[in-house]
């Protein structure tokens, strides 16, 4: 394996900082992690800080092999592009990420509530309902204790199953994301772009196999596994927060072909 270049090791400190830190501060994961733009609890630097931020202890494994990945992949493309343009590479993917995530939760979430138009709903209601922590407002005995959400949903006559549709949308609402796995994934793509003929394996596949076909598998079997709600480089989840993996090899793509094509790819910012 090659040495560690020194923006990996810096990236690779922050990640475990930021790690160990979260646990021990309690705040950390509502103001660190990536929550939907309508969500109260969002704040403009998540898309950032949130590439920085990983599945909370006692697991291991999201954080382990993101970090893996790192080494692996980031040391090899930082020796040749020197540190400043894998830096770029590196927050322009995991910002590439996060605003697809975004996107598809926007899609996601609408879709729902449009389902459930004929509640005739107005804005700040929603706004209530998609805010609220229901793990407060059910008593012990699992009936809805009285309050604004009681009380929108019953002058709107909102049966069962549209409030189950509803919670779809809530969970998705106020589920934030974590990870470097966007960043990663851009890493991956740049790797496979540049060293296409470099055999690869993983574990529990003992045959090498070049970069070129080593790089799109693993995207198609993470995105397969991400509907199921796992992940290689992931914490799991559903398969609408593994489209921040595709969004972060998606553009990690285009800034490899944009470079390339401007013949920009061999030249160092240093």
């Amino acid at each position: 394996m090659m040495r560690m270049t020194e923006t990996v090791k810096q990236l690779l400190i922050i990640n475990i900082i930021f790690y160990i830190g979260s646990y021990f501060v309690a705040t950390a994961y509502p103001l660190f992690s990536l929550y939907y733009p309508e969500n109260d609890n969002f704040r403009f630097w998540q898309p950032l800080t949130s590439m920085f931020m990983h599945a909370p202890m006692p697991n291991l494994m999201h954080i382990a092999f993101n970090m893996f990945a790192l080494v692996s992949f980031g040391s090899a493309l930082e020796h040749f592009w020197g540190a400043k343009k894998f830096i770029f590479f590196y927050i322009s993917c995991g910002l590439g990420a996060a605003l697809l995530h975004l996107g598809v939760s926007y899609f996601q979430i609408h879709s729902i509530l449009d389902s459930l138009s004929g509640l005739n709903l107005s804005d700040s209601d929603l706004k209530i309902l998609l805010n609220a922590d229901y793990r407060a407002i059910f008593s012990s005995e699992g009936q809805m204790m009285a309050g604004n959400v009681k009380t929108i949903l019953e002058n709107a006559k909102c049966t069962q199953e549209q409030f189950n549709v509803l919670i779809t949308a809530v969970q998705e609402f106020q589920t934030p994301s974590v990870g470097a796995s966007g960043a990663i994934y851009g890493l991956l793509t740049a790797f496979a772009f540049m060293f296409p003929n470099a055999e690869l394996a993983l574990l529990f596949i003992p045959v090498p196999i070049k970069a070129k076909y080593f790089v799109p598998g693993i995207l198609a079997i993470d995105l397969f596994l991400g509907f199921k709600g796992s992940s290689l480089f992931g914490s799991g989840g559903t398969g609408v927060a593994h489209f921040a993996h595709i969004g972060g090899a998606l553009f990690g793509f285009i800034m490899m072909w944009y470079w390339k094509k401007n013949s920009f790819n061999n030249n160092r910012w240093d």
